[in-house]
This record gives structure tokens, C-alpha cells and sequence, in this order.
């Protein structure tokens, strides 16, 4: 695939599982052997469950949750993705119960393109700034 081309499944993977919330999502674009270098959570399945659990997650508890990609910088067969993820607190995340605020989710994603799935990921998301607009942390 060329560059333009794993830009374009990294957002489409994107937008479809996180702010579509199309769970099926990963099992068209992640490899069934893919690799999560940074869980999205402690005590997630790795490989492909872990980003399902993750987007159901945060579906439920943020409804109307959507990523907005800032950027999308490629070489090769690694994307790299800057976003900034946002929706209204409804149900409970993180033992949390819903607020009706607005949560905002700011991250940088590394993904590993072979052929055409995606079969790694690295990942800085800013959790300290979540917990914060969840009351978990000052």
C-alpha cells in the first residue's frame, strides 16, 4: 500500500471504531495477530479484544464520543496519528457515574500497516488529564 493509502485505513479505522462505534471494526482493519505495545487500560486483553473493549468502553460511558485527527504523519508502513477525542459524560467510566460535561481526550498513536490491516500499536494518551475531568486526581 502507499503512504496515502495506510493514512486513510488509519483514519478510517479510526472513525469508524471510535466515533462510529462500529465494534466490527476491528475485525476488518486490525491483523488477528496484532500487537498492542500500550493497552488502553490496566487488565485489557491484548491484541485486537483490548481495542474493542476500549472503544465499547468509552462508547457507553460517551455516547456521542468522536476523534478528531489533528494530524496524520506517514513513512513507509508506520502512521502516525494526533488527536483530539471528545463527547458528553453519560454513563459511568471509570467508576465514574455520568455528569452530562464534556470530556476531552487528547493522544498520539503509532500504527504498523502490513499489507492492509493494522498489526501494531503504540500509544501516549493523556490519561492524567482524563482523570482529572473525572474528579480521579488533582
Amino acid at each position: 500500500m502507499t503512504i496515502e493509502q495506510n493514512k486513510r485505513l488509519v483514519d478510517t479505522f479510526i472513525q469508524e471504531l471510535f466515533t462510529k462505534g462500529d465494534l466490527s471494526a476491528v475485525d476488518r482493519y486490525l491483523d488477528p495477530d496484532f500487537v498492542n505495545h500500550d493497552p488502553p487500560f490496566p487488565g485489557a486483553p491484548e491484541g485486537p479484544e483490548g481495542m474493542r473493549m476500549a472503544a465499547a468502553m468509552f462508547r457507553q460511558a460517551v455516547p456521542d464520543w468522536h476523534s478528531d485527527v489533528d494530524q496524520l504523519i506517514a513513512e513507509g508502513d508506520v502512521v502516525a496519528e494526533v488527536f483530539t477525542a471528545s463527547g458528553t459524560h453519560r454513563g459511568e467510566l471509570m467508576g465514574v457515574p455520568g455528569s452530562g460535561r464534556t470530556l476531552t481526550l487528547s493522544g498520539i498513536n503509532i500504527f504498523r500497516i502490513s499489507g492492509d490491516r493494522i498489526v501494531e500499536r503504540w500509544g501516549r494518551l493523556d490519561d492524567l488529564g482524563l482523570l482529572r475531568q473525572l474528579g480521579l486526581a488533582q
